[in-house]
């Protein structure tokens, strides 16, 4: 079964410094029917003002991947670690038995706008760290490459989970037919540009559910950012 999901239909928050979209029930907004896909619990969508951030607060047991589209977006946590996170950079932090981290935007002036994306993990108590790394982008252009798997898959960044992050940055007109399994579900996030797939346009925001699919042909508009999460059914 395939679903479409409308970049409309997300919730929406504007707290003036920041404004957020949330994909899933985040914050004040609530959805019984959207409390996650698989692990998948949360992207948020999300565009912070110069100056602003979030400052210092807690996490516990989650795998928290951060995705920046445009600015840079300062990092500082409790286990020492500090960075600035960039376009075509991708940031992995786990919580494990417990995190706290600051995420605030690296520009005084300049906007930031990023997704933040929470994947719940298959182990409790884990030791809290971080990954960060820049992203093979040539790979991203020829199409969906893996960046995140389980340890010992090869993927550049490990995750706690049964569940892979591949990311495509296709030009115009590029077809993409990435591997999918009927026992597996999926989850594909626009997150900027548009394409076409099983007879719609996707543009940024919209997402598209696969639950018993063998296949998946997508064909990339201008600017294309894609995001295919590979979960356990």
């Amino acid at each position: 079964m395939i679903r479409f999901h409308s970049s409309a239909d997300r919730g929406h928050a504007d707290h003036g410094w920041l404004n957020s979209h949330h994909s899933f029930s985040f914050g004040e907004y609530y959805d019984a029917a959207k409390m996650g896909f698989g692990p998948l619990r949360v992207i948020n969508d999300d565009r912070v003002v110069g100056g602003a951030g979030f400052p210092p607060h807690s996490h516990r047991d989650m795998e928290i991947i951060s995705y920046v589209i445009d600015g840079g977006l300062r990092h500082r946590d409790s286990t020492g670690g500090t960075s600035v996170i960039l376009p075509g950079e991708l940031q992995l932090m786990t919580a494990g038995s417990g995190i706290t981290h600051s995420e605030m935007n690296a520009s005084p002036i300049d906007g930031v706008h990023f997704l933040q994306i929470w994947i719940v993990p298959s182990v409790r108590g884990a030791a809290p760290g971080y990954q960060q790394a820049a992203l093979d982008t040539a790979a991203l252009q020829r199409g969906f490459a893996t960046v995140v798997a389980p340890a010992g898959e090869g993927a550049p960044f490990t995750i706690l989970q049964d569940a892979r992050l591949q990311i495509a940055w296709p030009e115009a007109g590029q077809r993409l037919m990435p591997t999918i399994r009927a026992d597996r579900q999926y989850y594909l996030h626009v997150a900027t540009g548009s394409v076409e797939t099983s007879g719609r346009t996707l543009k940024a925001g919209d997402a598209l559910t696969l639950t018993g699919e063998n296949a998946l042909h997508v064909t990339a508009g201008d600017d294309a950012q894609l995001l295919l999460f590979d979960l356990p059914a």
